[in-house]
């Protein structure tokens, strides 16, 4: 009976030193409690925070290096965005500096510059001057030389005033004796019927000024359609070029215009 009794207390003295033993054995790898059953309802925990780059940013191409390098689509919508570490990045407050390539010249890109044709020089022979006369008409009398594009107006003496003219184009010259039958300034221009049908794009009618193809000044030749006029066409002086007008200078047609009077006598070679 005794030897029953010690071994029943070695034992209730064991187990009393055994279960602390291993509650402290548990504490050092169980740190939080573990539910076994947790509650649904319960809120879950926040996501830990993701850190997010700037969307802007210079493109790398596609393949692998976009993949490393590109917005990637995570779970629930989030999107991963990473910039590469080697982007540098403008101050604080201040805009990227952006470099813009100056502008060229068209020569220096092998483009040829756009430019109004060039237009022939006033010939000096035509200038008005004073020169030798030896035909036979008398003083004031106007001398149109059709071949040679001279216009004279005889001074006397053996001298005369000699103007550069432009004249008809072939088929369009002509020869006579006319008079001066009026005399106008800045004059509008009309037209005729016979021109309108060679050249329907002319207006119909033109007011008097330094875009009418009369010039400043008009000596109108007889009952014809010619006149002794202006022109705003200058490099055309000693050339072949109307319709069988005696075209000048607006320069020279206004000298002349100051010399001569109504009824002037115009003898056409």
């Amino acid at each position: 009976m005794k030897k029953m009794y010690f071994a029943l207390l070695a034992s209730a003295c064991w187990l009393g030193f055994g279960f602390p033993q291993a509650a402290a054995n548990e504490a050092e790898f169980v740190t939080d409690p573990v539910a076994l059953h947790p509650d649904r309802s319960a809120t879950p925990p926040a996501p830990a925070p993701v850190r997010l780059a700037s969307a802007d940013r210079p493109s790398m191409g596609g393949g692998f290096i976009e993949f490393l390098f590109g917005d990637r689509q995570g779970q629930e919508g989030q999107v991963y965005r990473q910039q590469p570490a080697y982007q540098q990045q403008a101050p604080y407050g201040q805009q990227p500096m952006v470099y813009q390539a100056p502008m060229m010249p068209p020569q220096a890109m092998g483009q040829p510059m756009m430019s109004e044709p060039a237009r022939p020089s006033f010939d000096p022979k035509y200038e008005k001057q004073l020169v030798e006369y030896e035909g036979k008409e008398g003083a004031g009398t106007i001398v149109v030389d059709t071949p040679n594009k001279f216009l004279y107006l005889v001074q006397g003496s053996g001298k005369a005033l000699r103007y550069g003219i432009g004249v008809g184009r072939p088929g369009f010259t002509w020869s006579g004796v006319k008079t001066i039958s009026a005399k106008k300034e800045w004059p509008d221009w009309t037209p005729p019927s016979e021109m309108l049908a060679r050249r329907p794009d002319l207006p119909r009618h033109m007011e008097g000024g330094p875009q009418n193809p009369l010039g400043a000044r008009a000596m109108y030749l007889g009952s014809t359609l010619y006149r002794i006029h202006g022109s705003n066409e200058p490099w055309t002086i000693g050339t072949n070029v109307s319709s069988g007008c005696i075209r000048m200078r607006n320069e020279d047609v206004i000298d002349l215009y100051g010399r001569v009077n109504v009824g002037t006598k115009v003898v056409v070679i």
